[in-house]
């Protein structure tokens, strides 16, 4: 009786979980929407702009899924969520993938039963402070209130950090950046805390960003990335070598205006296989050979997506850092497409 009830029960669980490994790729194309979770509006990650239309970076990496499932990086439905709501918005299918800064945990990996899809942005916990406090270093905050999110990694590392220093603070929780920002803003905090892509966001939408210093500490690691509910296989490899097309693309030098030159052009073989041309890469994830040429056509490459979202000659004014290539003493490469 127990060895027929543990066979039916894994025979249950089997059945499931071949359910569950092609279950989101079927929704979507059968939707013929991807559902994306993103943050309620973060400048340069994810807003809406002046007509309505969601940009910024995390926006631009489910254009890119969008595209190589559904041929059109405009097929997306963006779902905003708060760090308390986004992993029930995964979690009941909601969404089919989240994309907002969401660290890569022990915890969410295994007790939550996420999977991440890869990093596709490295970060840290920093410090925002009005320059007229004449603060200059986070050792100078004892006795401060702080704004922070609610639900997010930056609540345990701040309180880890004050205990470790021997200093108090008061939090004042609130439930998204906006929210953040405006009690920043209103003086309802002396410190904005978060992650230091995040603070350079807000401080880019002030009226006087110069008014305003991310103090020079950094007292967390914080990997970001997608992720999709755990279980569903083919889902987070198709999700996982989309992202990793756009790193393999900006280090093969193959962009948004050159992607279908290169196609019918090229010798190199990674390239070829990345593109389509030789293979059968897009079938063993349930795609079509040109899947990652559409999503390197989508927005560009990585580097394009980022430049054109965070970097340098945009508001938010990010260097590339850790986030650029391996070539150039970044953390950012693709597994090989082979």
């Amino acid at each position: 009786m127990k060895t027929s009830l543990f066979l039916a029960t894994l025979g249950a669980a089997a059945i499931l979980s071949g359910s569950a490994m092609a279950g989101t790729l079927d929704d979507v194309k059968a939707r013929g929407k991807l559902n994306c979770g993103v943050s309620s509006g973060t400048a340069g990650f994810s807003a809406p702009d002046a007509k309505g239309v969601w940009q910024g970076f995390d926006v631009a990496i489910c254009r890119a899924v969008a595209a190589a499932v559904l041929g059109d990086p405009m097929k997306v439905d963006f779902v905003p969520t708060t760090g308390q709501t986004r992993f029930t918005a995964l979690a009941s299918g909601e969404i089919d993938v989240l994309s907002r800064a969401t660290t890569w945990t022990f915890s969410r990996d295994t007790d939550l039963k996420l999977t991440f899809a890869g990093t596709n942005f490295y970060d840290g916990q920093a410090f925002m402070v009005k320059k007229e406090l004449g603060v200059t270093s986070a050792a100078n905050l004892n006795g401060a209130t702080i704004c922070i999110q609610s639900g997010t990694t930056t609540e345990l590392n701040l309180a880890e950090y004050f205990r470790l220093n021997k200093m108090t603070y008061e939090p004042v929780p609130v439930d998204s950046s906006a929210e953040g920002e405006r009690q920043y803003q209103a003086g309802a905090c002396d410190v904005y805390t978060s992650d230091g892509s995040n603070l350079a966001s807000v401080r880019a939408s002030f009226k006087d960003p110069a008014d305003h210093i991310i103090l020079p500490e950094v007292i967390s690691k914080e990997p970001l990335g997608p992720i999709v509910r755990q279980g569903d296989e083919q889902w987070a490899d198709i999700v996982h070598w989309t992202q990793n097309a756009l790193f393999a693309a900006e280090e093969l030098g193959v962009t948004k205006a050159n992607a279908d030159q290169i196609a019918a052009s090229t010798e190199n073989p990674e390239i070829k296989r990345l593109l389509g041309k030789d293979g059968n890469l897009g079938k063993m994830i349930g795609l079509d050979a040109d899947w990652a040429k559409r999503a390197i056509m989508a927005g560009g490459n990585y580097g394009e997506i980022y430049d054109a979202n965070l970097g340098t000659e945009t508001p938010i004014k990010l260097a590339r850092g850790m986030n650029a290539q391996w070539t150039k003493g970044g953390m950012i490469y693709s597994q090989p497409f082979r």
